[in-house]
């Protein structure tokens, strides 16, 4: 089997790419890898609790590697600490990438030519799958999820917190995709196939961020105002999720 490592968002996407590379017998998935704000020791745009992120992990088996970044880093920072990872991981001996991307083709061409850099191969286990059976999948198997952001552009707040089950998908708004694969929304996976023991939370509040964007891609800042938000496509419910 080749070395892998996954790169681990806590949500369903990653969660149903784990379980597929586990089933496949193709990858020993070595390492999880995780970015988070290191200003609010949060994972990025997910807005989930570092010690949520653990827990999730400890449940997996797999050993976890987190991406501290801050928020006003620019995309050459980003870049910059990926390499770093990625250089690791190589001299590690791990071969390939595994990512839970559907059908975003520029993304899956940044990410390959990232990757070209240090000679590890990007592996799509979803891709071109249709949202609406994938999502019908993972509910199938037995997963379970929240949704912790969604986007205010597509969403109101009465969807942040939902469960991610049958009834979800028949409330989604025209226009949305099934996944999220636009960036609606993003979710927390609390229970699977891929878990020893379900991760054990309670519910916070949920919370209106926005995100005020400046020529150094503030990529992690959720923390601005109202009052100060440029862009009504910047703004987003997050569902707090507190350990237990």
């Amino acid at each position: 089997m080749k070395k892998a490592y996954l790169n681990w968002s806590g949500g369903k996407d990653a969660s149903m790419a784990l379980w597929k590379c586990q089933n496949s017998g193709e990858w020993e998935i070595c390492s999880l890898l995780t970015t988070l704000s290191s200003d609010y020791q949060r994972v990025s745009m997910h807005g989930v609790r570092e010690q949520l992120l653990d827990q999730q992990a400890a449940s997996t088996g797999i050993p976890l590697v987190k991406a501290f970044l801050g928020a006003s880093a620019s995309m050459e920072a980003y870049n910059s600490l990926m390499e770093h990872h990625l250089t690791r991981f190589k001299e590690a001996g791990i071969e390939s990438a595994i990512f839970g991307d559907i059908f975003l083709e520029d993304l899956r061409l940044y990410r390959e030519t990232q990757l070209s850099k240090v000679g590890i191969e990007g592996i799509f286990p979803l891709w071109k799958q249709e949202s609406q059976h994938l999502m019908l999948d993972f509910i199938k198997a037995g997963f379970k999820a929240v949704a912790v952001c969604v986007n205010a552009k597509y969403l109101d707040a009465s969807f942040a917190g939902r469960e991610i089950d049958e009834n979800w998908l028949a409330d989604l708004p025209g226009g949305v995709d099934p996944c999220g694969e636009n960036g609606e929304f993003h979710t927390f996976v609390y229970d699977g196939p891929i878990f020893k023991q379900p991760i054990l939370f309670k519910p916070g509040k949920v919370v209106e961020r926005f995100y005020v964007p400046t020529a150094k891609d503030q990529s992690n800042c959720y923390d601005a105002t109202r009052d100060n938000a440029t862009n009504w496509d910047t703004a987003f419910y997050y569902k707090d999720l507190l350990a237990r």
